[in-house]
């Protein structure tokens, strides 16, 4: 059985800064009927774990540490066994979610993990925050892109520890010399395409001034 992609929504209170927004998350699901791979784990592990069901789950990847996508990941490890995995470079933001307690991996660029026969490869895209990462997987055509990436742009750049020029080279150099037809399953909102969002890349520099 080929690998497939699930999703589900969360909602909750992302922080930093002082600042507290309500958001709604996505955190997506590549596996099969045996093993699943956990994309973040926002704000509640539970409905997390209704949708894994009995499933082995093979790691849960962050794909950057701030609030609204870890606070889950040490119940949800500790559910399953399951590997929490994190950039480095965005310990500084884990640690102000859940301090005294180390995520159990690093990620690292050009890591390959593996679920259910299928590859996704660690792509460091740093500017939303320092540690961000992506996850491409090719044979499913499709991007997990965290906060780096939606629809319509970048992710936000106005907190700390993260970099607007940064981003948009993350976006330039990493992301949209993947196949256009490449679906971007998002951290937030609605899914779109590599395709969809390369030709506004000027666009995004010049509001971003």
């Amino acid at each position: 059985m080929s690998a497939r992609v699930e999703h589900l929504t969360t909602s909750g209170v992302f922080a930093l800064d002082g600042g507290e927004w309500q958001v709604d998350n996505n955190v997506w699901l590549v596996g099969d009927d045996e093993e699943v791979l956990v994309v973040d784990a926002p704000h509640d592990a539970a409905p997390v774990l209704e949708a894994v069901g009995g499933r082995r789950v093979v790691a849960v990847v962050c794909t950057h540490a701030h609030n609204d996508h870890v606070n889950a990941a040490p119940a949800l490890a500790e559910a399953t066994g399951a590997p929490v995995l994190l950039h480095p470079e965005d310990r500084v933001l884990w640690d102000m979610t859940h301090p005294g307690r180390a995520p159990d991996g690093e990620l690292s660029d050009g890591q390959v993990l593996t679920v259910a026969g299928t590859e996704l490869t660690v792509l460091h895209t740093p500017g939303h925050a320092p540690g961000a990462v992506c996850l491409y997987a090719p044979g499913l055509g499709v991007l997990f892109s965290g906060d780096t990436l939606f629809q319509g742009g970048p992710g936000a750049t106005g907190r700390s520890y993260s970099d607007f020029p940064t981003i948009v080279a993350s976006i330039r150099d990493r992301l949209l010399s993947l196949p256009p037809e490449t679906v971007v399953h998002t951290g937030h909102g609605d899914s779109t395409t590599i395709g969809a969002e390369a030709p506004h890349l000027q666009e995004w520099i010049d509001r971003g001034h």
